[in-house]
């Protein structure tokens, strides 16, 4: 799930998902949303034979992680990126790319961190995650532990609100 724009890695996802071609059934690549790549993306996945699906912008990102094997987020840049924390949140294996805040997110044990825009890193991770129940169970309990600690909605709002308060009554902003 992201916009389908170089900063995302998605070509190098589809370049991973070319080594997946020989397991029996081929897993499906389910990419959700919209970018300038859109066209780029499709006919790289067509040239290579990979099963993908180009789902364009979706409003059940919940639904979308919770039939997932495994959640891949090939970033070669980022912040700290929100389908990082859903994928936590929904307890399900997560591959990323080791960039930006994505490791401070999952720790060490939250996900399967591998080097940005290395295809072959990724297709062994995921193959990984694919091969092995007792990893991808352990991931997933991972996640949800990782999630525990993130803040939540209501702890943005309690900040913003609380900054807010200092800010009009006078009091000085910590630094």
């Amino acid at each position: 799930v992201g916009r389908l724009a170089p900063q995302k890695g998605f070509g190098a996802l589809l370049a991973a998902a070319a080594h997946w071609r020989d397991r029996d059934p081929a897993p499906l690549l389910a990419l959700a949303g919209l970018g300038p790549l859109d066209q780029e993306l499709r006919a790289q996945a067509d040239a290579a034979g990979i099963r993908a699906r180009f789902l364009g912008q979706r409003d059940d990102v919940p639904a979308l992680l919770a039939a997932a094997d495994v959640v891949v987020v090939p970033s070669v840049w980022e912040g700290q990126p929100l389908i990082v924390q859903e994928a936590l949140r929904a307890g399900r294996p997560l591959v990323a790319s080791r960039v930006g805040g994505i490791p401070d997110l999952t720790g060490e044990d939250g996900a399967l961190l591998v080097p940005p825009g290395d295809a072959g890193a990724l297709a062994t991770a995921v193959r990984s995650v694919l091969d092995a129940p007792g990893l991808a169970a352990t991931l997933s309990a991972a996640a949800l532990a990782r999630a525990a600690a993130l803040p939540t909605q209501q702890d943005a709002v309690e900040a913003a609100l609380a900054l807010y308060q200092r800010m009009t009554s006078g009091t000085p902003a910590a630094a």
